[in-house]
């Protein structure tokens, strides 16, 4: 499955790296006399109320979606995994007043954050990432954190510690190698979630503004639609749904191999924590 879904988001990548040369059509050129055309050649997923090619605007869509994703996991890993190790391996100071200021954050339902900020600043892919950002950055640094301290009372650690070896040689030799694939595995699992946000922002109208061709933007515009025209919500709703579950089933095997413990099925193919019956006394 996880080879399955690389293979996927790579191809959905390409699609979107080749966009210019794969997209029949400009996607924002509008032909008001082809208006709602069937599926055809010229157009193989038909067209939308403008008469906009709509297998363009969705190959070009992958650009506004996935770069937005992936920029907000880049920058929301980079602070989390930051302030997460100096919390977890200076403590003291550092650690209570970085966890204080994630309390307060995580005090806020993110949802809430996301709209409210975006509402301020006003729709836009740059208030898009940046409200995202704001909103996760917390919960990263206090699962990174949590992750530092299991390895850092390690006899191995303590040392290199002892040793007189630098907080910058830990860090970089015996720490960032060991949380790196629990790392990758909360990018993976939450990239699909950042997706579903950028989709549902741009649905409501405080997304990227048009004609910019995005995914939840298509949604938005499909809708009005929906019931004389419902196969205009296929394309981008099924785009979307795809590469959620593709980044779902990527973090669930990233997971499986980075704790093969918790997923250790036993020679019967009993499930894990699974409870057993118990046997019946034999009466005598």
């Amino acid at each position: 499955m996880a080879v399955v879904s690389i293979w996927f988001l790579v191809l959905v990548a390409l699609a979107g790296l080749l966009a210019p040369v794969l997209a029949p059509h400009d996607p924002t050129e509008t032909n008001i006399l082809q208006k709602y055309a069937g599926i055809s050649l010229t157009y193989p997923l038909g067209t939308d109320q403008l008469g906009r090619c709509v297998l363009s605007r969705l190959l070009y869509g992958i650009r506004t979606t996935m770069l937005a994703a992936m920029l907000t996991m880049c920058i929301t890993m980079l602070i989390g995994s930051l302030l997460g190790i100096m919390a977890g391996f200076f403590r003291g100071k550092v650690d209570g007043l970085l966890m204080r200021v994630c309390d307060v954050m995580l005090s806020f339902p993110a949802e809430v954050m996301i709209l409210a900020i975006v509402g301020i600043l006003g729709p836009g892919l740059f208030n898009i990432i940046l409200a995202n950002v704001l909103a996760k950055w917390a919960w990263y640094t206090r699962m990174i954190r949590s992750s530092v301290l299991q390895y850092v009372n390690e006899p191995s650690v303590q040392f290199v510690k002892v040793s007189g070896g630098s907080p910058f040689y830990i860090l970089r030799k015996h720490l960032f190698p060991r949380i790196s694939g629990e790392i990758a595995v909360f990018a993976t699992l939450d990239a699909g979630w950042v997706i579903l946000n950028i989709s549902a922002l741009s649905f409501l109208g405080l997304g990227v503004s048009a004609p910019t061709p995005e995914w939840g933007m298509m949604l938005n515009e499909a809708k009005n639609v929906m019931v004389t025209h419902p196969a205009h919500m296929l394309a981008p709703g099924l785009a979307i749904l795809f590469v959620v579950m593709a980044l779902n089933f990527l973090g669930d095997s990233l997971q499986q191999a980075t704790t093969p413990a918790m997923y250790h099925h036993n020679k019967k193919g009993a499930r894990p924590f699974a409870f057993h019956r118990r046997k019946k006394p034999v009466r005598t």
